[in-house]
C-alpha cells in the first residue's frame, strides 16, 4: 500500500504532456473484440483501468502485444469466450462495454455488473433497454448479466433513451456495429470520447454517422477489419492540470490537447481570473493574482463536465467570495467535501448544491481519495496548501491518471509516492 506525500505551497512552472483519454480508451479497447484482424491502438494511457481491460481481453483469448508505453496491438480474431471473469470486471466501471462488444460479435455475453468508484446509484438500465431494442434477451442471475440474441445476431432498430447517457450511447454503438440493419440512438450523448469511439470503429470499417450530435445512426456491417488508430487526448487530465495551476499559481504549458474540448473548463477558469492562452494544440495557463468567485453547474457536454467538479471545487475554496456548485449528474460527488474540510475548506452541502466560502489558505492534512476525481482534487488541494498533505487510497487516482507524480514533479511540485507502514495503515483503517 502506498500514499502520496505533498509539501505544498509551491507554484507550478513548465510544460506537461497530456496522455490519451481514459474515457475513450476503456471503450475503444473492448471495441477491438468486434474487429477481425489486428488493431494497433496508439496514445493509450498507462493507467490501472487500461491494465484491467487488457487483462480481461487476454482472459477471453485475445492476443495482446504491448509495443511501448502508449501503444498496444490487439488481435481478437481467435476469441471464443463470452464469459468475463467476475473478479476483474467488478474492479472497473467500464466493464459494461464488454456486454455491447461481446453481444455485437457473438450474439451472447455473460458479464458481471460493473464496479469502479461509488458515485451513488448508477444503473445501467438504459444500456439494457438498448440491447433489448436490438433483439437481445436479458437476465440477471447469480451476479451476472446474461444477454443473448435469439437469432444469433442483433437486429438494427430505433433506440429511444429516457435520459442522455454517455455509457449507454457508447455501449449501444458497440452492439449495433455488426447488427443487421440500421440502429438510431436518440437522444445520444455528445462527449468527445463518443466521437472518438465512432471514429475508431469507422476506421475499422463500421458505418456510424452523427456522433457528436443528439442523433447517431449506425448501419450494421458484416465485419470489421484491422488497422491503426490514435486515441484523443484526455480532456479531464488536462482540466485537472489547469485547475492545479489555478489553485497553486504559476504558469504551465499544457501540450497534446484539443483546445475545443477544453472550452467548457477554460471559460470557468477565465471567469475566476486565470489567464488561458491557446497555442496550436497547447494551452498556456497562468495564475498570478487572486481568484474570484463563480458558479458552476455540471452538465452533459458541451457543458461543464461532472468529472471536473471536485477539482474546480478546490480552486473555488481559495477564491474570494461565495461560489455555488450544482452537481447535475451524480449523487455522491460530494464525498470529497469532508476531506477538504480537514484542510480548512468552508463548504456546506444541501442536496445537489454546495455553497463554497473562499478561505485565504488551505493547510496540509492526512486525507483519502474517495473516488478517482475526488482523489485528483486531493492532489490539487495538496499542491495549493501550506504544509504537508498525505493522500491514501491512491489506487483510485491511478485508475485515471498516467504518471501523475512524475508529471507534477517536472513542474516543480514536491510530491512523492511512499509506502504505508503496517502500523500506519492500521491507524488510518481504525
Amino acid at each position: 500500500m502506498t500514499k502520496y506525500v505533498i509539501n505544498g505551497g509551491k507554484p507550478l512552472h513548465g510544460e506537461v504532456e497530456i496522455s490519451g483519454a481514459k474515457n475513450a480508451a476503456v471503450a475503444i479497447l473492448p471495441a477491438a473484440l468486434l474487429v477481425d484482424g489486428v488493431c494497433r491502438i496508439e496514445n493509450v494511457p498507462n493507467i490501472s483501468d487500461v491494465t484491467l481491460i487488457l487483462g480481461i481481453l487476454k482472459d477471453l483469448g485475445a492476443n495482446v502485444r504491448i509495443i511501448n508505453k502508449t501503444t498496444v496491438e490487439l488481435d481478437c480474431s481467435k476469441v471464443n469466450k463470452q464469459n468475463v471473469p467476475y473478479e476483474l470486471a467488478r474492479q472497473i466501471r467500464a466493464s459494461y462495454y464488454l456486454i455491447g462488444a461481446l453481444l455485437g460479435r457473438f450474439g451472447k455475453a455473460e458479464v458481471p455488473p460493473p464496479g469502479g468508484c461509488d458515485l451513488g446509484v448508477r444503473p445501467i438500465d438504459q444500456h439494457l433497454k438498448g440491447f433489448s431494442a436490438l433483439g437481445s434477451e436479458i437476465q440477471i442471475e447469480n451476479g451476472y448479466i446474461y444477454a443473448v440474441a435469439p437469432q444469433g445476431r442483433l437486429q438494427g432498430a430505433p433506440v429511444y433513451l429516457d435520459v442522455v447517457s454517455v455509457g449507454a450511447t457508447m455501449n449501444i454503438m458497440l452492439a449495433a456495429t455488426l447488427a443487421d440493419g440500421m440502429t438510431i440512438i436518440e437522444p445520444a450523448a455528445k462527449e468527445p470520447h463518443i466521437v472518438d469511439l465512432a471514429n475508431f470503429l469507422n476506421s475499422m470499417g463500421a458505418d456510424i454517422m452523427g456522433a457528436g450530435t443528439d442523433v447517431i445512426k449506425i448501419r450494421g456491417v458484416k465485419k470489421l477489419h484491422g488497422g491503426s488508430y490514435s486515441i484523443i487526448p484526455d480532456q479531464i487530465e488536462a482540466g485537472t492540470f489547469m485547475t492545479a495551476v489555478a489553485a497553486a499559481g504559476g504558469e504551465v504549458r499544457i501540450n497534446n490537447i484539443i483546445p475545443k474540448h477544453m472550452d467548457c473548463i477554460t471559460a470557468k477558469l477565465v471567469e475566476m481570473g486565470v489567464q488561458v492562452e491557446e497555442d496550436g494544440d497547447a494551452l498556456i495557463v497562468r495564475r498570478t493574482g487572486k481568484l474570484t468567485r463563480t458558479n458552476v453547474k455540471t452538465m452533459p457536454y458541451p457543458g461543464f463536465p461532472t468529472d471536473m467538479h471536485s477539482q474546480i471545487a478546490v480552486a473555488l475554496c481559495l477564491a474570494e467570495g461565495t461560489s455555488i456548485i450544482t452537481e447535475g449528474i451524480w449523487d455522491n460527488r460530494w464525498r470529497y467535501v469532508d476531506e477538504l474540510r480537514r484542510m480548512g475548506a468552508n463548504i456546506q452541502v444541501d442536496g445537489k448544491v454546495a455553497v463554497v466560502e473562499g478561505v485565504k489558505q488551505l493547510t496540509g492534512a492526512p486525507v483519502c481519495a474517495t473516488d478517482l476525481r475526488a482523489g485528483a482534487a486531493m492532489v490539487v488541494a495538496g499542491l495549493a496548501a501550506s504544509g504537508t498533505t498525505e493522500i491514501e487510497q491512491i489506487h483510485y487516482i491511478e485508475r485515471g491518471y498516467d504518471n501523475i507524480v512524475e508529471k507534477l514533479s517536472k513542474l516543480g511540485a514536491d510530491i512523492q509516492e511512499k509506502k504505508i507502514m503496517e502500523e500506519d495503515w492500521r491507524t488510518s483503517a481504525g
